[in-house]
């Protein structure tokens, strides 16, 4: 005769684990959605900062004269990543946020320092 094993009410070996939970599939979707939500406005200031900056140091490096990095101080406080380059023959400077936008703004005799057009 055989044995019987006595059942136990809670048996772990017979349940099959799921991975990953449900709710771990759902939380790795509230950044994407918040990325989503948040892409218009951050998208515009990144690039109406990149404008502006461009603007403001073209006009400080080739109207005033100043060097590059003393053109910063004319900044808004918020500006800290904006990054500043110039192309001294075309007499223009390129303002970057890192990632999402790159303006540039060239020295033109009469009208001063004239953004490049902005691709919609």
């Amino acid at each position: 005769m055989a044995t019987k094993k006595p059942q136990s009410s809670v048996s772990l070996q017979g349940r099959r684990r799921r991975w990953p939970p449900r709710w771990l599939g759902l939380l790795a979707l509230v950044p994407l959605a918040l990325l989503v939500w948040f892409w218009t406005p951050v998208n515009g200031y990144a690039q109406t900062g990149a404008s502006y900056g461009a603007r403001v140091a073209c006009s400080c490096r080739y109207v005033a004269g100043r060097s590059l990095g003393d053109c910063r101080k004319d900044f808004e406080e918020g500006m800290g990543l904006v990054m500043l380059s110039e192309d001294a023959a075309a007499k223009s400077v390129t303002a970057r946020f890192p990632l999402l936008a790159s303006q540039t703004a060239t020295y033109r005799d009469g009208p001063g320092c004239v953004l490049e057009p902005w691709d919609d």
